[in-house]
């Protein structure tokens, strides 16, 4: 009894303690592309099947740039390079490569709901040069071309200086990131999973994002109670030149239009992701000018933050409902308001609204925010192309600088949703900047309020009494 006893006792010592010995004594696998460490989601694991190293196609994907289909029903996995395809088979150890069979060392697996292949196999495939650290657990790969780097703006003999990212968000259908210069993001669509790509060359973390970040992570935006957005994450992707990549995982890609502008200090990537489901409308058809007042924002989207933390949507529905009020006084004026509460309606509704009822003018309200720049300040509008919605804005922007005395940062062509869809002359505002102290409590004020209101609607008159 007293052996039996041991050799229990001995069994569960194994049980207990034996796997955790074995875990801690693997090394995490690492692979280096091109002199650079990859970051991989917290969620992708390197396994080692057989001796032979496998990746999920995501990596594949996401950081080796090659289109990955996948076909659930058959378990096929379709990976392409310019004109050359690579075919393979969960559980085969035969692929095809430009339709010629060739036998694999290991069969892609399926683990964890992810499709692992083997990383030299796909690696040589597709052009790459492959090596293996043992002892470090470090996987080694060189494009046969590097691409060059992009020379410094700054001059020869000066060193390049990046930009710096200082914050991420992903509001109403756009990620904005804000940034302290201007860079021309890298977009890329990828599938299995659906995701938008966005990579910004030659830039960098500001000190607020990169204290949070440990070296080699990955962050996440919270995008909960955001439709057809699964997943928003960042981290720094390469270095010297540094990267930073953005990736935003969606339902579907099929109908999605993506869309780049930089518009004070922040890089806008709107995609539009959500189908018009209709306002209602009941234009009276009296003859009068139809004038549509679009406050910015609402319901789950709350638009820019403050200083203080106020949210933009509660400074643009009390001074749109200003607007209103003085416009019903208009008798020759049929006021619409996109919204008169705190709800969303989405820019496609917006845009859906004015178009439906064949609108005369369509203004939309804003409130700036740079958290980073808290000293910026100022009054900007934005018009799309049109000439007549040119005249609208030059017009009620004028108004504005005159009531408020904010500093004039001008009237600017954007391409923005509600202004370049929207078939009337429309104009966007951005009154002032939240993220300034005094701007803002100047904005939250009744009496600019007024002021704000009073010029917009005597901006909207004069434009509407020009000759047509």
């Amino acid at each position: 009894m007293r052996k039996i006893g041991c050799v229990l006792l001995f069994s569960l010592f194994l049980l207990l303690v034996l796997p955790h010995m074995g875990h801690a004594a693997a090394p995490q696998t690492k692979i280096i592309l091109d002199g650079q460490e990859l970051v991989m989601p917290s969620d992708v694991e390197v396994v080692n099947i057989n001796k032979n190293v496998m990746i999920p196609i995501r990596v594949v994907a996401e950081n080796l740039k090659f289109k990955v289909s996948w076909n659930q029903k058959t378990q096929n996995v379709s990976i392409e390079q310019n004109s050359k395809v690579l075919s393979l088979n969960v559980g085969k150890t035969e692929a095809s490569v430009q339709n010629e069979k060739v036998k694999l060392n290991a069969a892609p697996q399926l683990i964890k709901n992810t499709v692992v292949v083997p990383l030299r196999f796909v690696s040589e495939e597709m052009g790459l040069s492959v090596s293996w650290n043992n002892k470090e657990k470090i996987v080694g790969l060189t494009s046969s071309v590097t691409p060059p780097v992009e020379p410094s703006s700054d001059g020869p003999g000066l060193e390049t200086r990046w930009s710096k990212v200082d914050d991420i968000s992903f509001t109403n259908e756009q990620l904005v990131v804000s940034m302290d210069t201007e860079v021309t993001p890298q977009i890329t669509r990828l599938t299995n999973p659906n995701r938008i790509v966005v990579d910004l060359p030659n830039t960098t973390f500001g000190d607020n994002i990169s204290s949070a970040l440990q070296q080699g992570t990955m962050g996440k935006v919270d995008v909960s109670g955001i439709d057809h957005v699964k997943e928003v994450r960042y981290a720094l992707f390469k270095k010297d030149p540094d990267q930073v990549r953005v990736v935003i995982e969606l339902d579907n890609l099929s109908d999605v239009q993506v869309n780049t502008q930089y518009v004070s200090g922040k890089l806008i990537v709107d995609l539009a992701l959500t189908g018009i489901v209709g306002i209602p409308t009941n234009p009276s058809n009296s003859g009068k000018r139809i004038v549509v007042i679009d406050p910015g924002h609402g319901g789950k989207d709350p638009g820019t933050i403050g200083i203080s933390n106020t949210q933009e949507k509660n400074f643009t529905l009390p001074l749109g409902l200003k607007v209103q009020a003085l416009l019903l006084q208009e008798p020759d004026i049929e006021v619409v308001m996109t919204r008169e509460t705190d709800v969303y309606p989405t820019r496609p509704e917006r845009v859906q609204l004015a178009n439906t009822l064949n609108a005369d003018v369509f203004v939309s309200i804003h409130g700036n925010s740079v958290k980073a720049s808290p000293q910026s300040s100022g009054t900007e509008t934005f018009y799309y192309k049109r000439s007549n919605s040119k005249e609208l804005a030059d017009i009620v922007h004028r108004h504005l600088i005159e009531a408020l005395g904010f500093k004039d940062r001008g009237v600017k062509n954007g391409n923005l949703e509600v202004i370049r869809d929207t078939t009337m002359p429309a104009v966007l505002l951005e009154i002032g900047f939240l993220s300034n102290l005094a701007e803002e409590q100047a904005m939250l004020s009744e009496s600019v309020q007024d002021k704000a209101a009073q010029a917009i609607v005597n901006g909207i008159k004069e434009f509407l009494n020009q000759p047509q």
